[in-house]
């Protein structure tokens, strides 16, 4: 059984795998990533470090997004 992650989201996580259990990061990739990430086949292997890296954005940035999203 997989353990919930009690510090939120981190960067190490799978984009999809993101998305999935939390819906609502799904806006903050886009916005982030742009409207692509949702259909991109790289989402289901590739962690929120190496897209934020990819896409020139700051992973800290991304990250807080992301957990404020989960808090809503």
């Amino acid at each position: 059984m997989e353990k919930e992650n009690v510090f939120g989201i981190t960067k190490d996580m799978i984009i999809a795998d993101c998305v999935k259990r939390y819906p609502a990061t799904e806006k903050v990739f886009m916005e982030f990533f742009g409207h692509g990430c949702r259909t991109c086949p790289g989402s289901k292997r590739e962690d929120i470090y190496y897209g934020s890296k990819m896409h020139n954005v700051s992973v800290d940035a991304v990250l807080k997004a992301l957990n404020c999203a989960i808090k809503k």
